[in-house]
């Protein structure tokens, strides 16, 4: 398990006094690095002993926490029946004292079984069943579990078996200004004129084409744009290379559109000085965007928690703001009745829905519905007076919750070596 090249490198025994954490996000999409970044953040802002930091996996997310002092990068097997011995080495290796694992349930027992204090952060605890237990780190030393609009009664009782359970508001990284200042500071009659659109989950471990989702979605999420006059487009995210110039020369899109990914300082940046996002509804994009006050339409759902997290984001904010696939594609009662059996069944429906409209003889249709469901949510928005309001129902303390709470499992730990 050799590590990947770091920008600097230092062993344990390097730094005297110093402990090591080891960083692990989910390999699903960039809600967890951000999440990890906003959480180093948190603990770069406030008096802490000396870290050190070192992550596990993670190599989808690792690009977004350039910006961090991690000292390396370490991969695990791809045969799962050996990951168990390479996290043991891993640990023995680089001093691991404790970890903050972002949604890898996998991980974070691993590393719960080779005696490592673990900080479980679980952003989609309403999303849980009884097929999900099995999956779920229940016995972390603490299960940090974000705050939710709603909590289905079906997650309650999974969720009663965290050992260490504490509820946590958003784990985001805090706008400079201040909630009410960063809602209220956007004009809402100034006309769109720059947008964003932020794809992620397109590198989930059982999503086999990536390239159908944003196939469907970006050439109607641009095409929209520029009936509604808006004029410079960035497209953010973890599309597959190459695709995002062909699908941007498919269609009518505004005259000044570009496409890249992001680090996570970057994205925000680019959110905060856009009029308007189109996103997959991720639930980390749509805090932040919240927290920055930006208008924000949520493009259909890619997984299980995108539908969640659009109808949170259209509640919280009284107004239809989220874009649905024709009934032909995906119908999302059909798809939320295979929770029971666990988050997998009804991945399975999803993906295999919008892999058949990519591959059928329908797709014209498709995407021209979605154009006109994009083109009405922009419309409606109009008439959202202030768009903090889902990020201020949960709150924006988290990454600071979280970092708190790695602070006190170590102080528990004693001293390093």
């Amino acid at each position: 398990m050799p590590p990947i090249p770091a920008p600097h490198s230092a062993s344990p025994s390097d730094s005297p006094g110093t402990a090591t954490v080891a960083l692990v996000g989910a390999e699903f999409g960039w809600g967890s690095s951000g999440k990890l970044s906003a959480v180093l953040s948190a603990l770069r802002d406030r008096s802490t002993p000396p870290l050190r930091f070192v992550g596990m996996a993670s190599g989808l997310g690792r690009p977004l926490l350039a910006e961090h002092a991690v000292d390396g990068w370490y991969d695990l097997p791809d045969d799962p029946g050996r990951a168990a011995a390479s996290v043991g080495e891993f640990v023995r290796s680089q001093g691991v004292r404790a970890a903050v694992v972002v949604l890898d349930g996998a991980a974070a027992t691993a590393l719960l079984a080779a005696g490592v204090p673990t900080v479980f952060v679980d952003s989609l605890p309403f999303l849980w069943s009884e097929g999900d237990r099995a999956s779920l780190p229940l016995d972390a030393t603490v299960y940090c579990a974000q705050k939710s609009v709603e909590l289905p009664p079906e997650c309650r009782s999974v969720l009663a078996d965290a050992r260490g359970l504490r509820w946590v508001e958003a784990v985001i990284a805090r706008p400079r200004a201040s909630e009410p200042e960063r809602g209220a500071r956007r004009r809402v009659d100034r006309p769109y004129r720059r947008a964003l659109i932020s794809l992620g989950g397109l590198r989930a471990p059982n999503l086999l084409a990536p390239e159908h989702y944003p196939r469907l979605v970006v050439p109607a999420a641009l095409e929209a744009l520029a009936a509604h006059g808006v004029e410079e487009v960035h497209i953010a995210g973890n599309l597959p290379g190459g695709l995002a110039g062909g699908l941007v020369d498919s269609c009518a899109a505004p005259p000044r559109t570009t496409a890249g990914p992001l680090g996570h300082g970057a994205f925000l940046e680019r959110l905060d000085a856009c009029d308007v996002l189109l996103t997959s509804p991720g639930l980390t994009t749509l805090l932040e965007a919240g927290g920055l006050g930006v208008p924000t339409v949520c493009l259909p759902p890619q997984n299980l928690s995108q539908i969640f997290n659009g109808r949170y984001h259209s509640q919280a904010l009284g107004a239809r703001l989220r874009v649905l696939w024709p009934k032909e594609v995906l119908v999302e009662d059909d798809v939320l009745a295979l929770r029971s059996k666990g988050e997998d069944h009804a991945l399975e429906r999803i993906y295999g829905a919008i892999g058949s409209a990519v591959q059928g003889g329908g797709r014209q249709e498709v995407g021209r519905a979605l154009r006109d469901g994009v083109l009405d949510a922009l419309r409606r928005s109009a008439g959202v007076g202030a768009w903090d309001a889902l990020t201020t129902a949960v709150g924006t303390r988290g990454s600071a919750q979280v970092a708190d709470a790695l602070l006190e499992v170590l102080a528990a730990s004693g001293p390093p070596s």
